[in-house]
């Protein structure tokens, strides 16, 4: 059985969809192919020791500026596994209409085996050498968190740009998923779970889609199972449970959880918190293996860990109808095949969970503009609707409660504004996607479909660059 290759999964699906567009082939090689790879080795001193850290920094294309993409930490980082997250952030970009091309970065370490002081050292020396081979910068590649990393990572690094960059005003945009005080915008953390949840709800508002597969329409009453609790799991399950669905089968890698009344989302949270488990949570039925999980008879299910959890050998026991990819490529191309003869939609993770990029893209535009979003229009909005108010009840003369005042006249923060443009981008992007399915009866699947829309809008802008003629 030969080795699976991610990278090779990304260009199957992406040779998959081609054939439904009309690019010369030249134009499509061009595409596929990953631009710039940088592989290096750095020696940091961890305690008595120097030990030499593998590191990948990968800028799949250039068809548009900056290039975009996470930095993991993990000791399943490999050159294949960069490569594809950098391909598939290309075409998730363009998907939704974020003028980003394709990046991604990684550090070969268990960051649960540093010290924080070891992990800045590290972080540090890596941007660094990045600095040097001109591989970040806020008009150049501007990294993200991803696996094993998070805001203080993101801090480390845009404080190590900006000592070896002095004077660069815009230096704050070279990194995105920073801390609030150091850049960030307010609801970054959560933008990939609300994402999830806003991609999954408009397919569930298709009535045509649901029809097919015997299923109402609306989110509400919907069974969810979701593989993954870190911060895309939590909040994509967190979601769906306020709008009225019903969780019930959660899967880390110490097992999994089941209860068919629901689960709640917080409590299970707080409970692995305390117990460093998600077993033997109150009314819940523990289940022998944490991929036992995704077996489990449910309406959707939402992978939202990592790569290749669903293949061939176990697709033919999935039970969902629809499956959310919250990671990124959680099924192989043999799985998808199984899906597609059997009917369950798979939403595909190269739109789906493009929620921490399109808010990551706010950033970056609240960096270069130096102003926090809400600040120019809240009081302006509020004075406005307390106006417009104050005119209605004198004509109606009624009066509305303090409580019913505060909503109406309410003007928007900044997770406000961001909430509202992951939404619109969610929802027009998948109206797209399902638009060009619907269009072409002969492509078998969501994700070819998604393929294609992406494909053809970095062809576009090869072409209109007059790079090709």
């Amino acid at each position: 059985m030969s080795e699976y290759s991610f990278f090779g999964a990304v260009e199957k699906s992406f040779d998959k969809a081609a054939r439904f567009t009309k690019w010369d082939p030249g134009i499509l090689e061009q595409i596929k192919q990953c631009n710039a790879v940088y592989r290096m080795h750095f020696p940091v001193k961890i305690g008595e020791n120097i030990e030499v850290i593998k590191a990948y920094r990968v800028q799949h294309s250039h068809h548009k500026l900056p290039c975009k993409g996470g930095i993991r930490f993990a000791m399943s980082v490999n050159l294949d596994e960069v490569m594809a997250l950098a391909a598939l952030m290309t075409y998730k970009c363009a998907i939704v209409n974020v003028p980003f091309a394709g990046a991604k970065g990684g550090i070969t370490i268990d960051p649960k085996k540093y010290t924080p002081y070891d992990l800045e050292k590290i972080t540090r020396r890596y941007t660094s050498e990045l600095i040097k081979k001109n591989f970040i910068g806020p008009g150049i590649d501007v990294p993200a968190p991803d696996y094993g990393t998070g805001e203080r990572e993101m801090a480390w690094i845009v404080d190590t740009y900006i000592s070896m960059r002095p004077g660069d005003i815009d230096a704050l945009g070279c990194v995105t998923g920073k801390p609030v005080t150091q850049g960030g915008v307010r609801g970054r953390r959560e933008a990939t779970g609300l994402g999830v949840f806003y991609g999954l709800r408009e397919v569930c508002n298709m009535t045509d889609v649901m029809h097919q597969r015997g299923m109402t329409t609306g989110v509400e009453g919907k069974t969810i199972v979701v593989q993954g609790l870190g911060n895309v799991g939590y909040h994509s399950a967190k979601f769906f449970q306020d709008a009225g669905a019903k969780v019930i089968g959660l899967a880390e890698f110490e097992g999994a959880i089941t209860n068919p009344n629901g689960l709640d989302i917080d409590a299970v949270f707080n409970h692995r918190k305390q117990t460093g488990s998600i077993l033997n949570f109150p009314g819940a039925t523990n289940l022998a293996l944490s991929s036992d999980a995704l077996e489990l008879e449910c309406d959707i299910l939402i992978p939202a860990a990592l790569e290749n959890v669903i293949n061939g050998q176990n697709a033919p026991r999935v039970k969902a109808k629809i499956i959310g990819e919250a990671a990124n490529g959680p099924l192989t191309p043999e799985a998808d095949e199984i899906f597609t003869r059997r009917g369950i939609l798979v939403v595909p993770d190269m739109y789906l969970n493009a929620g921490g990029v399109t808010v990551s893209y706010f950033e970056w535009l609240k960096n270069l503009s130096h102003v926090r979003y809400g600040r120019m229009e809240k009081r302006f909005t509020e004075n406005q609707n307390r106006q417009m108010l104050d005119q209605l009840e004198e004509f109606s003369g009624k009066k509305v409660t303090q409580k019913e005042r505060d909503e109406i006249v309410h003007g928007p923060e900044e997770v406000d504004l961001v909430r509202s443009g992951l939404e619109e981008t969610m929802i027009a992007a998948t109206r797209e996607i399902m638009d060009a399915w619907k269009m072409n009866p002969e492509i078998p699947d969501m994700r070819t479909a998604a393929y294609v829309v992406a494909i053809n809008k970095v062809g576009l802008s090869y072409a209109e660059l007059g790079i090709f003629p």
